[in-house]
């Protein structure tokens, strides 16, 4: 036999739970033993045995599963204090309904939180069975709490709710002092009622955006709209940009103090499109005025201001390179200004000195064979103006610009524009390259005078950043191998790290082809030097070392060495010709049919005097060989006619005028006679007998101008035949790979792949193409003028 429990009467029931439900709802403390006792109330009503029976369409089905009844109870209460919240929020408007409002929502979501967990028995059983059912009415006692606030208050008074945010936050916009609590509770309830129909036990944001977002971006698009308008038609862009940017600040900040996550990009974008986007013309306007002042807190405002924009920033990065171009443009002009005015002093003639020399009217120099009236532009100004014009705007592009990948590329097109194409290449496109290669050669000589290695580093790491800008690298490549060669011929380099760091940077910027003879010539130096101590040794076997003058040699292969054979003849004096005979001897038995090319233009050497009046030492003349060949005739005589000195050293006039020049006007020789000029006739050239100077060791071996320039020449002439050669073995490299092309395809493929090299022109690549069809290795495809086809 069992037992069944009594049923429990609904009335007395809910009677007891409704004003527990009071003292929940109104703030007033409820002890645990009244809380135990509402929860087993409402435990036994739903577990006590009663008939099926219908609410409203709610069933209890089962004996042990009641609660629609309770369930209905509840949700009637609910209503009835809405009502009574509605009648006393009808009361208010403006900022007073929002804190009616807000302060109601607090006690009656802390209350509802309280009262879901009392009704835990009904949620867990008859709620969840209902729900699991698809019963769409039935939520847990919660979300009932919310939708009952939702209905039967919101829905009546959120228009006004809406309203009285806006204006808060309105005052606030005017630096007016608002409560931002207030607001953000506020606004968090319009959060929490976004309840899912389809799934009572999820939230969405349907009633934010619905009932408060699509107002707010509204009114915010309108507030900013007339405020952006009237601002800057009274104030500077600068000022402007300074207002928008502590408004989109205001704007971030208020998203993080009271607004729903979500609503930071439709508020942003809003504010973007209406204070930036809609004044974008009027802030690029002011962007050049800004570069020419040089105002880089302005520029980095407008920068952050319009790249916020779609294609804002498309009209800044032309003006950005014009402008760049035009500032290097500028500054090139002021180099060759200077080395214009220079050029513009009187020239002293060869064995004049300032004083005698009488005052002339200042007329510009006649260049001797290139025609370039800057030949006098100092390679370090004219380097150091390109780098401080890139530095500036290169450090303005990575501050202001945040090194954007479009200035990043208009800064570059304006740097090669203007180290290309500026004054002093406009004789020359290829000058830029050759002051780069002698600025190099300037640095990395003994005669530089930056000492320390760690600036010689930073210096050749600036000069990489012009060289990427050079388009005729070949041009910079054939000066800086000739000048390198020179070094290591004459021993003046200064450090031999400096000049293997120099070539590392050069094989990385344009690879192992590019710097293969450079290395090649440093390896020459080694094998010659084994090479000289090899003779010396042969030569003190052989007994033969007791004659020889002290004397150094380089031997260096002519594929790899940038050196022309002698200009001129000359007669090796009876002092050096024994030294001279025995090495070419041993040479020719080491090395059976190579050739030795002796470069006695590059030779030099040391003549020590002992002829002088009142000098104890004497003097030390560190000359070249063709001056040594001038001067040990005076060991004869102490006077010779132009004539005698030109037949016996076997020099050619031109080569003999330098050299004599040079000798005159270190008064190591005077002129006498009828003659003013070096190389006049009837004048004679007498051994200086009271020659003196401060220093004992006499340096004479000092370039010639006239070759100096001869030697520009010939090697851009040998540049233009070399690029000959290297546009007609890329067109054939592309002919053989392709087999037949079209002309205007294969122009461009040409240009393509040398153009890490050089910019060939149009006119030569045609002409190349002219004749490779006549040397049969390309021909034209039959029936067709522009296309060609590859010969096997």
């Amino acid at each position: 036999m069992s037992l069944s429990k009594a049923p429990v009467d609904l009335e007395t029931t809910w009677a007891k739970i409704k004003n527990g439900l009071n003292q929940i709802f109104e703030r007033l403390e409820i002890s645990s033993v009244e809380y135990m006792t509402i929860y087993t109330q409402i435990y036994n009503y739903c577990t006590s045995h009663r008939n099926n029976f219908d609410v409203d369409g709610l069933s209890s089905r089962g004996a042990n599963l009641m609660g629609a009844d309770l369930y209905m109870y509840l949700r009637d209460d609910l209503k009835s204090r809405m009502d009574v919240l509605l009648k006393e929020a009808e009361q208010y408007s403006g900022e007073e309904l929002l804190v009616f409002y807000n302060k109601r929502w607090k006690d009656y979501t802390m209350g509802a939180t309280t009262v879901h967990h009392i009704f835990r028995y009904l949620n867990r059983n008859w709620v969840k069975r209902e729900m699991e059912e698809g019963q769409k009415a039935v939520y847990e006692v919660y979300t009932l709490s919310l939708v009952s606030w939702l209905e039967h208050l919101f829905n009546h008074i959120n228009t006004k709710l809406t309203d009285a945010l806006l204006k808060l936050i309105e005052k606030q916009r005017n630096g007016e002092t608002v409560d931002t609590m207030l607001i953000k509770g506020v606004i968090d309830s319009f959060v929490s009622l976004g309840l899912d129909h389809r799934d009572s036990s999820k939230s969405t944001l349907d009633i934010y955006k619905a009932r408060f977002q699509d107002q707010f971006i509204a009114a915010t698009e309108a507030y900013y709209k007339a405020e952006s308008d009237q601002f800057i038609a009274h104030n500077s862009v600068p000022d402007y940009m300074k207002k928008v940017e502590t408004r989109l600040t205001e704007e971030e900040e208020r998203v993080q103090m009271y607004l729903h996550i979500s609503t930071h990009r439709p508020l942003i974008s809003t504010c973007e499109t209406v204070l930036i986007k809609n004044h974008t013309s009027a802030m690029q306007d002011e962007f050049q005025e800004l570069l020419d002042q040089d105002k880089v807190e302005d520029l980095t405002r407008m920068f952050n201001l319009v790249s916020r924009v779609p294609e804002g920033l498309d009209k800044l990065r032309p003006v950005f390179e014009v402008h760049v171009r035009k500032q290097g443009i500028n500054a090139i002009e002021k180099v060759a200004e200077a080395a214009a005015n220079a050029a513009a002093e009187p020239e002293k003639e060869d064995g004049e000195d300032d004083e005698e020399k009488p005052a002339k009217k200042p007329v510009a120099k006649k260049v001797v064979g290139s025609g370039d009236k800057f030949e006098n532009v100092d390679p370090k100004v004219y380097v150091e103006a390109l780098l401080s014009v890139h530095k500036k705007y290169n450090d303005l592009s990575s501050e202001a610009f945040r090194n954007e990948a479009g200035f990043v590329a208009s800064l570059d097109k304006a740097c090669r524009e203007f180290v290309n194409r500026n004054k002093v290449c406009a004789a020359s496109s290829s000058k830029s390259p050759e002051l780069l290669a002698r600025f190099c050669d300037s640095l990395l000589r003994k005669s530089s005078r930056v000492a320390e290695e760690g600036e010689v580093e930073e210096i050749l790491n600036s000069i990489m950043i012009v060289f990427k800008y050079v388009e005729d690298k070949d041009v910079f490549q054939k000066f800086y191998s000739k000048m390198l060669a020179k070094r290591l011929v004459n021993q003046t380099s200064a450090s031999d790290d400096a000049e293997t760091s120099m070539i590392s940077k050069l094989k990385e910027a344009c690879g192992f082809e590019y710097t293969s003879k450079l290395q090649r010539m440093f390896q020459d130096i080694g094998v010659s030097k084994t090479l000289e101590n090899s003779f010396r040794e042969h030569m003190d076997t052989n007994r033969g070392s007791e004659d020889l003058l002290d004397f150094g040699i380089l031997v260096l292969g002519t594929a790899s060495w940038p050196l022309q054979p002698p200009a001129t003849q000359f007669n090796i004096p009876d002092d050096l010709l024994k030294t001279y005979e025995r090495f070419q001897l041993f040479y020719q038995n080491k090395y059976s049919g190579r050739k030795l090319n002796w470069l006695f233009q590059l030779s030099k050497g040391e003549v020590k005097t002992n002829y002088l009046k009142g000098s104890k030492t004497g003097y030390t003349f560190q000359v070249s060989t063709y001056q040594m060949g001038v001067l040990l005739l005076y060991n004869k005589a102490t006077s010779y006619g132009y004539e005698e000195i030109l037949g016996s050293t076997g020099l050619s006039a031109e080569a003999l005028l330098g050299q004599l020049g040079i000798l005159v006007k270190a008064k190591v020789l005077t002129m006498t006679g009828e003659g003013t000029k070096v190389g006049d006739a009837n004048t004679r050239y007498e051994l200086n007998m009271d020659f003196k100077s401060k220093k004992i060791k006499v340096n004479l071996n000092v370039a010639v101008k006239s070759e100096q320039k001869t030697e520009s020449e010939e090697t851009h002439k040998t540049v233009e035949e070399d690029r000959k050669l290297l546009i007609q073995a890329a067109i054939v490299r592309i002919m053989k790979t392709r087999k037949v092309l079209k002309h205007v395809a294969l122009m461009q493929e040409v240009l393509t792949q040398l153009q890490t090299r050089f910019k060939p022109k149009v006119t030569d690549i045609k002409k190349c193409i002219d004749m490779l069809l006549e040397k049969e290795y390309i021909e034209r495809a039959e029936g067709q003028k522009d296309m060609y086809s590859y010969v096997a």
